[in-house]
């Protein structure tokens, strides 16, 4: 070897040869370096953009309306604020300076007759379900800003002061109201706005009601609301939310409203009036003003002034009338904007219809996130729900959803990709730049999906959003099957082909993944940490690029969605029902001896009693069917992991059943030996805690939630048939 130049070369090479091998180098490190610089620059330009982005935001005020405290949130009640999530996460990453307020609406009459049923006092029975219903709110991994109560001391403070305004000029005046009062949906009605003699709006019954009350004059601002409505054709949506506001109640003309009560006293009260509440749409609508530090005496807070008018109020279609006739002459009448826009969502119903205690059919959110965790319900509840039409629910439903979109597009995606990205290349992703046809349709794709899903959300049009996402996804796996990496690996020659394809593959997921997050926000996060990507803006998603080429995938990748088998489902859903069922009481009579017993006219003797919710009407062929026993315990365990079991043996006639009972905090094991007690023969097995229960042991259950087995006052065989 010789030095020339510099440079080490073979004897055999020429100076000549040597010059030009030199300026070959240098031709290749000015385009090399060249081409960095062009990606510095690129890289510069984005993160320009984005800081652009974060100096100029616009604000967005959005709220759902506050959850009645009247019980805890079924899933048809968890949607709104799952959904209004969704929209404000994607504000946000669109570049809003977002603040989205949610809460809970306490008073009125159903708080208080829940409360005495509950033996304690309206605030008292409040704090415990409002408690319920923001642990929900946060089980569902909500962002919300602010969460109000209408118990709070400001907004009560507010209510008053601006019950007084109203009044003061004339708005509100006092009068008599006689009429048909619903009293879970706390309205007044006409007998012709009656539906087969029902509420219109719940469907239950109404009772005829006469009291003192106060009075807003809705039709002085009627006319004006009708040109604001017809002058802002977004205001009220969707637009058949709208038609009926208009046709079913507006151009009728307004009857004046009732805004106080006397009947009652969980409300806030009329300051000037006490024996007067506010009535509760005045208190309770109000909020969304409240809350941002709306003050009557026109010293409201910067955070107000910044933020009213709201961006947009999230509703229930049940309630659509109240935010578009009642609030908005309500903010007329206090000289305030409106609204820019009201979205009355459809319901998300049960397999069977709407959800109701009473029917049986409630599913709650913390239950379906045992059953499948947070993200997966999340995505359920967004993607079935329509735009304009009410969607469905079921256990079923959900196991088939989350296998075709969650486990095999997703899922099987992302595992896929980060594995043979650890196959073939020790896990590190090199855009080797070997572009073929095929890869321009999935880089369209990819830098279009944030334009659609930006214009369906839009239009609130969560679902197609969420649509257009997954449209990428499954353009991935066809791309997979299309460039068929497995056969690329085994050609020394296409390797860098290969590595090329992964990388447009980690690419195009990585854009859906940051697309994702307002949806899912941790299954986004963890695809981004599996694929070491970063989180971007809205803004820059229509680059295809910015992958960081040399990065590298995690080694282990995380399944994210496991696939389930509906029967297994389905089991521990029954499996469940049962266990709640043998923790709570079994049958609704007692030991009753007195209530009207011998020598007992049936009158009110001074024993306690307590009136329970009836179930529906069966017939005798229905009661034939169950088949009740005295059975004797002849052992008895506590079920090991369990704070709320016993395994109890128990002999009836020749047979000994095993049963397992939610009773372990009334009565020890040792108690439960040698007792007759009464017993439901056949009822289907299910395993409670992991362990068979063969029939159920019969309890009363008193208004403190104290339990007493049911046993026969006279001594009786074991086997013996109740009947």
């Amino acid at each position: 070897m010789i030095k020339k130049t510099g440079f080490l070369f073979p004897q055999a090479v020429s100076q000549a040869d040597a010059v030009q091998i030199l300026f070959l180098i240098l031709r290749l490190a000015r385009e090399f370096y060249k081409c960095n610089f062009e990606v510095l620059q690129y890289h510069l330009q984005v993160e320009r953009k984005e800081r652009e982005i974060r100096m100029e935001k616009e604000k967005f005020y959005m709220t759902t309306a506050i959850a009645y405290t009247s019980g805890k949130p079924h899933i048809g009640n968890t949607y709104e604020i799952v959904l209004a999530d969704a929209i404000a996460r994607f504000r946000r990453m669109q570049g809003y300076d977002v603040f989205f307020q949610t809460g809970t609406d306490e008073h009125g009459q159903k708080i208080e007759l829940k409360a005495q049923e509950a033996g304690v006092t309206p605030k008292e029975f409040v704090d415990q379900v409002s408690g319920e219903i923001k642990r929900i709110w946060d089980l569902m991994n909500t962002s919300y800003d602010k969460f109000i109560r209408t118990t709070d001391d400001y907004h009560e403070k507010q209510v008053q002061k601006i019950f007084k305004k109203l009044y003061d000029q004339g708005d509100i005046y006092k009068g008599s109201y006689e009429g048909l009062y619903c009293t879970p949906c706390e309205s007044f009605w006409t007998p012709s706005q009656l539906v087969d003699g029902k509420c219109p709006d719940c469907g239950r019954e109404v009772q005829p009601a006469k009291e003192e009350a106060y009075f807003f004059r809705m039709s002085k601002y009627a006319d004006r609301l009708i040109d604001h409505i017809n002058s802002h054709p977004e205001f009220i949506q969707p637009v058949s939310r709208k038609n009926e506001m208009m046709n079913n109640f507006l151009l009728p003309g307004l009857q004046d409203l009732c805004v106080s009560r006397t009947s009652f006293k969980w409300g806030i009260p009329v300051d000037f009036d006490p024996k007067h509440v506010v009535y509760v749409w005045l208190d309770a609508l109000t909020n969304y003003i409240t809350g941002i530090g709306y003050d009557c005496d026109g010293e409201s807070s910067d955070l107000f002034k910044k933020n009213w008018p709201a961006d947009l109020h999230l509703i229930g279609k049940d309630i659509i009338r109240f935010h578009t006739i009642y609030w908005p002459i309500f903010l007329m009448a206090l000289d305030l904007p409106l609204p820019k826009q009201v979205f009355g969502h459809p319901w998300l119903l049960q397999g069977d219809g709407k959800m109701s205690k009473s029917k049986g059919n409630v599913l709650y959110a913390d239950d379906l996130v045992d059953m499948f965790g947070v993200d997966a319900v999340r995505f359920f509840v967004l993607h079935e729900m329509p735009f304009d039409n009410d969607g469905v629910i079921t256990w079923e439903l959900m196991v088939e959803r989350i296998n075709s979109e969650l486990a095999n597009t997703l899922g099987n995606l992302v595992n896929r990709t980060i594995s043979m990205s650890n196959k073939y290349f020790g896990g590190v992703v090199n855009n080797a730049g070997v572009i073929e046809p095929v890869d321009r349709e999935l880089r369209e794709t990819a830098v279009a999906a944030a334009q659609k899903a930006s214009e369906k959300m839009d239009e609130l049009r969560v679902a197609d959003a969420i649509t257009e996402i997954f449209t990428l996804f499954k353009r991935c796996n066809k791309y997979i099957d299309e460039t068929m990496p497995w056969a690329l690996a085994k050609d020394e020659s296409k390797k860098d082909r290969l590595a090329t394809v992964l990388y447009n593959l980690v690419e195009s997921i990585s854009i859906g993944a940051c697309l994702l997050e307002p949806f899912m926000p941790e299954t986004a996060e963890k695809i981004l940490a599996q694929l070491g990507a970063k989180k971007r803006s809205l803004e820059v998603m229509n680059m295809f690029g910015l992958y960081q080429s040399g990065t590298k995938v995690t080694d282990k990748p995380e399944i994210l969605f496991a696939r389930l088998d509906v029967n297994e489902v389905l089991a521990k859903v029954e499996e469940k029902k049962a266990a709640e069922a043998a923790g709570s009481t079994a049958g609704t009579a007692g030991n009753t001896e007195g209530a009207a017993g011998a020598g007992s006219d049936g009158a009110d003797s001074g024993k306690a009693v307590i009136d329970i919710e009836p179930k529906a009407e069966i017939t005798f062929e229905d009661f034939e069917k169950l088949q009740f026993q005295v059975g004797e315990i002849i052992a008895c365990e506590a079920v090991k992991k369990s704070k709320k079991l016993l395994c109890s043996q128990v002999r009836i006639g020749s047979q000994v059943k095993q049963i397992v009972s939610g009773i372990k905090a009334h009565y020890t094991p040792e108690e439960m030996v040698g007792k007759k007690v009464m017993v439901v023969v056949n009822l289907k097995p299910a395993k409670l805690a992991g362990v068979l229960s063969e029939g159920m042991i019969l309890c009363a259950e008193d208004a403190d939630g104290n339990l007493a087995l049911m046993m026969p006052d006279k001594d009786m065989p074991a086997g013996a048939e109740i009947c």
